[in-house]
């Protein structure tokens, strides 16, 4: 039985201004009507599985348990790791746990949430014949067959022997950085040389021995923050001060590159990691002039480009290889030969102190949502949705005052002792520093618009006192 084990960390630098380190890729429908995430777990629909793990950062949990609740995916294992140590500690915790289960040899298939594969069947084959090697002990590692000279992706270079006596499995002869177009030509022109995936499969306990014997040094921190697991709902935490104290290494440095037992396996399925926005226009469908086109947009003499509206309406006219990408609170245009350098802008927007990086100006909680639709001297309006059934923190404000007025459903409203039903068209008042709560006792969404006024509008003006979603110590924004 396999247990699949999604990295779904990010930093969401590469797909700016769509994707924000709140709201990464793999939470973006980009390439159909379901995120990457969503797409990687139904991926593996066939399979004969056993618990779903999730790795993510802390403040990604909900959005996780969300899109694996609109998908009808059985509650997953979700854990939830307090700083980003790269990938070979993440997968470490994975392993641990699935040792401390007695399932020590438990078949792990780690997979990035946020990879597109096309050819569902070929992927499944080829997970399959992984199996086989990865129940013989060896650490088996999914190389990409090339389709051009690849500058962005590093390489693996792949022996003539079959491993274990199974079909299709050969020696890894090494891993090779991201090469220079001089030697991409040379990779892609050989048969040797196989992208490398990100993809793993192996055993738990192998891949911890492989990881004593090669970097004890993280396998020892992650042993002693899994000694202190805490659970909440359905997450787990380990421990932050040991995790925070373990080495930054992915798993190719820390133990692909050592073991003598490294197995590729080709794969050929029409695979991408989504990386830029250009690898992101050579997988979405196009017009008769290779425009790919998303929401409002009218294109004139416009060619090979990639153009996204989230709301307004974008015209272009005689322009080649742009892309276009329009949010609510920031625009894009570059030209398609330099979206590598993307994270440049992300980090000017960091140095200038901004926001337009952290999140979008539609905020998802697990409650719903909230959109920053204003903002001036000493005010902000918001439209909140809140979900049939959910309720917002009880909580205070020691800065602000807010008006609640409803637009659709029905509010259920605390404030101070007092609790009404508040229909469309009605509204109630909050005073600064009135404990109150926000509720949707009905089955539609809930949505209000609200205004808030005061000295200090920022989202961490929230003492909160009871929160069903266990964030009652997080001076986060509700």
């Amino acid at each position: 039985m396999i247990t699949p084990v999604i990295l779904c960390g990010g930093s969401g630098t590469r797909l700016w201004p769509l994707s924000r380190t709140l709201h990464p890729k793999q939470f973006l429908p980009l390439c159909s009507s379901q995120s990457m995430l969503q797409e990687t777990v139904d991926r593996l629909a066939g399979l004969t599985l056993a618990q779903l793990h999730i790795i993510c950062n802390e403040e990604h949990r909900f959005l996780v348990a969300e899109q694996m609740r609109e998908i009808g995916q059985a509650v997953p294992q979700i854990m939830l790791e307090p700083v980003g140590r790269n990938t070979a500690p993440a997968i470490a915790l994975a392993a641990l746990d699935l040792i401390a289960q007695a399932k020590a040899d438990s078949v792990m298939l780690v997979l990035a949430a946020d990879h597109r594969i096309e050819d569902t069947q070929t992927f499944q084959r080829a997970v399959t014949t992984a199996q086989k090697h990865a129940e013989k002990g060896s650490l088996v590692t999914f190389g990409i067959t090339p389709t051009y000279a690849a500058t962005a992706y590093g390489y693996i270079q792949a022996g003539n022997q079959v491993i274990d006596d199974c079909a299709e499995g050969l020696s890894v002869q090494a891993f090779v950085e991201k090469p220079d177009q001089e030697t991409a030509d040379k990779y892609y022109a050989s048969n040797e040389f196989y992208w490398n995936s990100g993809m793993f499969m192996f055993r738990a306990d192998r891949y911890i021995e492989e990881l004593e014997k090669n970097c004890p040094e993280i396998l020892s921190a992650c042993r002693q923050a899994m000694s202190a697991v805490s659970r909440d709902l359905d997450f787990m935490r380990v421990d932050a001060e040991a995790f925070a104290a373990c080495p930054e290494d992915s798993i190719d440095y820390a133990v692909m590159e050592k073991t003598d037992r490294a197995v590729v396996i080709p794969l050929n399925a029409g695979w991408s990691d989504v990386g830029s926005w250009s690898s992101l226009w050579e997988v979405q469908q196009k017009d008769a002039n290779q425009n790919v086109i998303k929401g409002d947009a009218i294109v004139e003499k416009t060619t090979n480009s990639f153009v996204f509206s989230e709301e307004r309406l974008i015209a272009t006219l005689g322009v080649d290889k742009l892309i276009i990408v329009d949010t609510k609170d920031a625009l894009l245009v570059a030209h398609k030969d330099e979206v590598q350098e993307v994270k440049k802008i992300v980090e000017q927007i960091k140095l200038a102190g901004r926001q337009e990086h952290i999140n979008h100006r539609e905020v998802y909680r697990p409650w719903g949502k909230y959109d920053s639709i204003d903002a001036g001297h000493q005010y902000q309006v918001k439209r909140i949705t809140v979900k049939p059934g959910q309720k917002l923190s009880l909580q205070r404000h020691q800065h602000r005052a807010e008006h609640w007025i409803v637009v659709k459903g029905i509010a259920e409203v605390r404030c101070g002792d007092a609790t009404q039903m508040l229909e469309v068209n009605e509204s109630t008042y909050i005073p600064l520093g009135e404990l109150h709560q926000l509720g949707n006792p009905g089955e539609v969404p809930l949505e209000i618009i609200e205004v808030q006024s005061g000295g200090y509008l920022g989202e961490d003006d929230i003492i909160r006192y009871e929160d069903r979603y266990g964030r009652a110590d997080e001076n986060l924004a509700d």
